[in-house]
C-alpha cells in the first residue's frame, strides 16, 4: 500500500489567484515566550495563519456557489473521503477545452474523477494563472449525470477564467458534487485502483478550504 500526496504546499507569502491575498504565517506563541508559562524547562509553540480559503490545494462545497448549499460541516465524509479513484488523461487532448469525449466508456459513478493535465509543472510560476487547462460544461453535465462523487483538477481553474461565467462549478456543485483544485502530482497515480480522500476541516458557514489531498494505492 503507497500514499501519494496530491497536494501543494502552503507557504507564507504565496499566490494562489491573482488578486487574492497571501497567506500569513506567524507565531501566536514562541517557544522564548512560552517558557514562563511552564515548569521543568517546556515550552511550546502556537503558530496562526491568516489566508482565504481559496489557497493551495483546496475543496469546494455546494456553498462555495450556491446560497442554500452545503458548507464544509455539512458535507458527508463519503463525498470526500477514501472514495474509489479514477484518473483520466488529459495531456494530450490538444486543447484547454476537456470535453466529455474524455469520459466515454468509463465507468464515473461513485468515483472521485481526477482529470491530470500536468499544469501543476507551472505552479508558482507566472504561467500557472494563463491559458490553463479546464472542463468544458458539456464535461461536467456528463460527469454529473453520471453520478461522479468528486471531480478534482491539477489546473489553475476547472473553469475558464478568460471569461467571467463558472458553468463548471455551477453544474457540479448544484449537483451536491464537490469540486478539488490546484491539485499535484496526478503523474504519480494509476488510471483506476486507487482510494481518494481531501477531507476538510467541519468548519460552519464555509464553502472553500485547504486540504490534504492524497491517494492510497493498493
Amino acid at each position: 500500500m503507497r500514499l501519494i500526496d496530491l497536494s501543494h504546499e502552503i507557504e507564507a507569502g504565496m499566490v494562489t489567484y491573482k488578486g487574492l491575498p497571501a497567506p500569513l504565517i506567524c507565531d501566536h506563541l514562541t517557544f522564548e515566550a512560552s517558557r514562563p508559562l511552564y515548569d521543568g524547562g517546556e515550552e511550546f509553540s502556537i503558530a496562526r495563519i491568516d489566508m482565504v480559503a481559496n489557497t493551495g490545494t483546496y475543496i469546494d462545497v455546494p456553498a462555495h456557489r450556491w446560497r442554500d448549499g452545503d458548507d464544509l460541516a455539512a458535507v458527508a465524509l463519503d463525498r470526500v473521503a477514501d472514495l474509489p479513484g479514477l484518473c483520466v488523461d488529459a495531456t494530450g487532448a490538444g486543447d484547454l477545452s476537456v470535453g466529455p469525449e474524455l469520459f466515454a466508456g468509463l465507468e464515473v459513478a461513485g468515483h472521485a474523477v481526477l482529470v491530470r493535465t500536468d499544469w501543476s509543472r507551472n505552479w508558482r510560476t507566472d504561467a500557472y494563472f494563463e491559458n490553463h487547462p479546464f472542463l468544458s460544461e458539456a464535461a461536467a453535465v456528463l460527469l454529473r449525470d453520471r453520478g461522479a462523487a468528486l471531480v478534482g483538477i491539477d489546473s489553475h481553474n476547472i473553469d475558464d477564467t478568460r471569461v467571467r461565467t463558472r458553468p463548471v462549478h455551477s453544474v457540479l456543485l448544484r449537483a451536491g458534487v464537490p469540486i478539488v483544485e490546484h491539485m499535484t502530482h496526478l503523474a504519480a497515480l494509476p488510471p483506476r485502483a486507487f482510494r481518494f480522500t481531501a477531507a476538510p476541516p467541519k468548519v460552519r458557514g464555509m464553502g472553500t478550504f485547504p486540504v490534504r489531498a492524497m491517494a492510497r494505492v493498493d
